[in-house]
């Protein structure tokens, strides 16, 4: 289907002679997703189609409690310096963003009066600028309004490089931020931007400045509100304790009429993901569970005769192992995994192909996860139009033997692989979690095959994804030769999330290990494709530029993908509208959910 017959397609769809529904399954039989589709309807001045709430209560309140479940325990309650989901999700009770993402990948408004397109004039046609109008009606949870000078504070206190904020990414192309008036601002670019909502929007939550303002640059982690909010959401702070619960009581003058329906929340972390599943579908103890990384048989006995179900929702997240291209071994000015080192034998090629080959996908699928998870070459799996067709994966033990042996590798005595007096041994960490240490094994099998040792080191998850920089066993520090964890695809935009293999983007001691390029890979070309992809505003041309950025990080083997997986949360049959967005936090719509009798 070319151009053309697209565009007749949109055309048929604002004409009403199509349906919506019936043009987003077209559009899903031709390889892309749903917000693509979405995306292209809005483009040509299709008005969205809104969520419908199954619930519309006629006052605020009188649900109760409602109790939910991270097996990952939230560390801190500020969103610009969330370094794992759980924290994204645990400062979106208390703080909100200018739009949010649906699950069709629709910006929707929630801080915004409207959301911003070019046919309302907001949006400029050259990609330089965007214009947005606040919610009026919108009070701090301490009584303070909501204004225009809340978004400037937002952009100029994750800029300033000592506050050390892991959200800079997205604010970075601001050329300045203009006030129009009290309750709209006009956001200059640096260049053309496609992808205009990567600030304030999503998880990118803004705080207050009159509370923020005193603690920015070097004295961010000093803030009080970093573990006590102030918000504009539908719950108020009640409590946190950190590693362990967050509470929080209804916002009496939240800015949606008659919502909350919850009188409180709950969210409390620990523990693992079998049990959480356990408490929600069987025991009914908890409403919502989140990121149930169980196995697909297990769920499946439980969702029978249960209390819950579980909801599997598209979404682009790829559980990969990571190659470190430093040395953990070493330290350098008190930092290991340091810039200023390479790895012993992780910087061979022959090595990280050979890695590639002794990952059986294929089993990971089929005999762990299941329906939960999908075996892929690509680290970029979605939206679908940026998805590569050139990668494939391959398990092949003899082929990594052959690599190995023709690169000088040689067996010792006991196995092992040597070259140059430096032994094939490497640690493989990951956070504790049943499927991960299953798929551990997986690995350390077929490596032993092929003479590399593997030693196996699981984490806590609490530990292992804490932002803390003082913690060296943060997946962040990568004290480790090689590691596995899931990087979480909030948008239905990957220039966010491909920028984790940009060199400005290494994560190191002098960012207090904050930034997102964990394996610490550096490559030119790489650099140039994002750089362009970044002001590229035709969308075949830009898709192009994000399918070559995944073929280099899987041709130089910097990431081995191993399966892409939908979110997995588990939901009480009794919960309503607790819609998931594949593009959002968990809590996008927290304020819609209900329960009924």
């Amino acid at each position: 289907m070319d151009e053309r017959e697209l565009r007749e397609l949109t055309g048929r769809v604002k004409a009403g002679s199509l349906s919506r529904r019936r043009f987003v399954q077209t559009m899903l039989g031709l390889g892309l997703t749903a917000p693509m589709a979405a995306q292209m309807l809005a483009s040509a001045g299709v008005a969205r189609a809104e969520t419908k709430w199954s619930f519309n209560p006629t006052r605020r309140g009188g649900g109760g409690l409602l109790k939910t479940l991270w097996w990952q325990a939230p560390t801190l309650l500020n969103p610009h310096f969330a370094t794992g989901t759980k924290d994204q999700d645990a400062s979106r009770i208390f703080y909100e963003p200018l739009g949010s993402y649906d699950p069709d990948g629709n910006l929707v408004p929630v801080l915004a009066a409207e959301v911003p397109i070019l046919q309302n004039g907001q949006v400029a046609k050259d990609g330089t600028s965007v214009t947005w109008r606040l919610k009026k009606n919108v009070v701090w949870h301490d009584g303070k309004p909501f204004t225009a000078d809340d978004v400037i504070f937002n952009w100029e206190y994750v800029m300033d490089t000592a506050t050390a904020a892991t959200t800079q990414g997205s604010y970075r192309d601001i050329e300045r931020i203009d006030t129009l008036d009290s309750h709209t601002v006009k956001i200059v670019f640096k260049k053309p931007t496609p992808f205009w909502a990567a600030p304030f929007c999503g998880t990118e939550m803004i705080i207050p400045k009159h509370l923020f303002q005193a603690y920015k640059g070097d004295k961010s982690r000093e803030a009080p509100t970093n573990l006590k909010p102030v918000g504009t959401g539908p719950f108020r702070f009640v409590d946190f304790k950190p590693g362990d619960i967050v509470r929080g009581e209804l916002n009496p003058s939240y800015h949606v009429p008659n919502r909350p329906f919850f009188d409180a929340i709950e969210m409390k972390g620990g523990g693992d993901a079998v049990s959480a599943a356990r408490a929600v579908i069987q025991t009914g103890e908890y409403d919502y569970a989140w990121n149930i990384q169980v196995e697909d048989e297990a769920l499946k006995r439980m969702e029978q005769g249960g209390k819950g179900r579980a909801d599997i929702v598209a979404s682009g997240n790829i559980e990969h192992i990571g190659l470190n291209t430093t040395d953990p071994w070493t330290e350098v000015d008190g930092e290991r995994s340091s810039m200023k080192t390479a790895h012993p034998f992780l910087t061979d090629p022959a090595v990280r192909q050979a890695l590639n080959l002794l990952v059986d996908r294929g089993s990971v699928q089929d005999q762990i996860y299941g329906r939960t998870g999908i075996a892929t070459a690509n680290f970029l799996n979605a939206p679908s139009r940026f998805v590569s067709t050139n990668t494939r994966w391959e398990l092949s033990v003899d082929r990594a033997n052959a690599i190995l042996d023709g690169a000088g590798w040689k067996r010792g005595g006991d196995g092992i692989r040597t070259k140059d007096g430096k032994k094939l041994r490497l640690v493989y960490q990951t956070s504790i979690n049943p499927l991960r240490q299953k798929t551990q094994q997986v690995v350390k099998q077929a490596c032993t095959k092929a003479g590399i040792d593997v030693e196996l080191k699981s984490v806590t998850p609490s530990v292992y994804f804490s932002s803390d920089p003082a913690n060296p066993d943060t997946y962040a520090h990568f004290y480790a030769d090689i590691q596995m964890y899931t990087t979480t695809m909030t948008r239905p935009d990957p220039q966010r999330f491909m920028d984790q293999f940009t060199s400005w983007e290494i994560a190191s001691k002098e960012n207090k290990w904050a930034l997102t390029n964990i394996t610490r890979w550096r490559n030119a070309e790489y650099d140039r494709a994002w750089k362009a992809a970044e002001t590229e505003m035709e969308p075949v041309k830009r898709a192009a530029l994000f399918v070559k950025m995944n073929g280099l990080a899987i041709q130089h083997v910097v990431v081995i993908p191993v399966v892409f997986r939908p979110w997995v949360q588990v939901i009480s049959l009794k919960l309503r509208d607790a819609v998931k967005s594949g593009w959002d936090s968990d809590f996008w719509a927290l304020a819609y959910w209900s329960r009924h009798a």
